[in-house]
């Protein structure tokens, strides 16, 4: 792996990620009712309580509003859920002042054209192999599993290795 890529990754103190597309599969599954339906990965999200675990800040910015973000967050300890973020680069502004960090300190994982703002300015900016062109000519990394298919998971991991936490962590599942 690059070493620059390991230096961004080892500054990461908040990882940053979008929902759909990234936690889910970017499929939405709208019932006659106007219920949603939002799958999200296991192993995403062990991956997301391991990295909280290891001492990251985690958080979700997306541009939609959902309860079932709301209840995912809560189950893999992400402790800053904003959504409707219509301007994801104020949003993402707002949060760094609220938890005085700097560009340099966040990665972001997003998909789309609306995550540009941001995946141009965060320190460590990683995308999935779906995502438009242009997005992945924007990012430093680019995970090999798809959205919502264990791309999360290899971002953790990915962090988690460039800090030196995840052999730590896999020690307590190999006793």
């Amino acid at each position: 792996m690059r070493k620059s890529l390991l230096e961004r990754a080892r500054r990461v103190r908040l990882a940053i990620f979008d929902v759909d597309g990234v936690l889910t599969d970017g499929s939405l599954h709208i019932f006659p009712r106007g219920e949603e339906l939002k799958i999200f990965n296991i192993l995403d999200g062990h991956g997301l309580r391991m990295l909280g675990d290891s001492g990251v800040r985690l958080a979700i910015l997306s541009g939609r509003r959902s309860g079932a973000v709301v209840k995912r967050a809560r189950e893999v300890g992400i402790t800053h859920v904003i959504q409707g973020a219509k301007e994801k680069l104020a949003a993402y502004r707002s949060l760094l002042r609220k938890l005085q960090l700097s560009e340099q300190h966040t990665a972001f994982m997003g998909d789309d054209l609306p995550d540009l703002p941001v995946l141009r300015r965060c320190g460590f900016a990683i995308s999935v192999p779906g995502a438009p062109a242009l997005v992945r000519t924007h990012v430093h990394y680019i995970t090999s599993a798809a959205g919502g298919r264990g791309a999360v998971r290899e971002a953790c991991e990915l962090i988690m290795r460039a800090q030196g936490t995840f052999e730590i962590r896999m020690e307590s599942y190999l006793r």
